[in-house]
């Protein structure tokens, strides 16, 4: 089966997912965290990529990025895992055992409208969802904890939807679960990279972004009798 082609312009809103080779844990201590984000902050340093959510969990992370070049999110990206990924063979020792992570990262274009609140809670959620906090801003590799703690860390690479603005209950939102249907559409954009949003919306973003594929059934189709 072909690899859905990965477009991300410049304007369009993503989300970004990468998960360790056979889901194995990346991250199994607070200092393996600790140097992923430096990463990220020396790479936006160089590539300086609008962030509105991301996190960190032990096996994978997601971000939602909105890209002011066409190339942004690749270069972005690339850097990120390749800095991430030779500092963690040096610093266990294992370099010339393999790949860190499955591949190139996945994504999907997402709608911005509720949508992308929608989508954004979904990744903050996460770590509250695999029940390693009880609250979500609790977990310190995320944006739900540097929104809390924005007066005393500062992350110049966290940046804020316009339209729409995040809701003053932001926090509270984030912690109350989303619906199972809500969460089933956008494990479905994970696995496919199709777009996320309203039905019309997708339907001209496949177009536009020649996503097509992802919106078609699997399998071969059925016969006519």
């Amino acid at each position: 089966m072909p690899r859905t082609k990965r477009v991300c312009p410049a304007g369009e809103i993503f989300h970004i997912l990468n998960r360790a080779v056979a889901r194995l844990q990346i991250f199994e201590k607070s200092t393996d965290y600790d140097a992923f984000m430096r990463a990220l902050d020396e790479t936006w340093q160089i590539v300086p990529l609008p962030i509105y959510a991301m996190v960190l969990m032990p096996n994978h992370w997601h971000f939602v990025v909105h890209p002011t070049e066409d190339h942004q999110v690749s270069e972005f990206f690339r850097r990120l895992t390749v800095t991430h990924t030779m500092r963690w063979h040096a610093h266990y020792e294992t370099s010339g055992t393999g790949h860190l992570y499955q591949g190139r990262f996945k994504s999907f274009p997402v709608e911005g409208d509720e949508h992308l609140l929608a989508v954004m809670r979904y990744v903050e959620r996460n770590p509250l969802r695999a029940r390693l906090v009880k609250q979500a801003e609790d977990w310190k590799w995320g944006t739900a904890y540097l929104r809390r703690k924005r007066s005393t860390i500062r992350r110049p690479w966290l940046d804020y939807p316009k339209e729409p603005a995040l809701p003053r209950n932001w926090r509270w939102l984030v912690n109350q679960p989303q619906t199972d249907a809500e969460c089933a559409a956008i494990r479905k954009s994970i696995r496919r990279g199709c777009p996320f949003g309203s039905d019309d919306w997708k339907t001209q973003s496949s177009v536009r972004l020649g996503l097509e594929s992802t919106l078609r059934p699997r399998g071969r189709p059925k016969k006519e009798t």
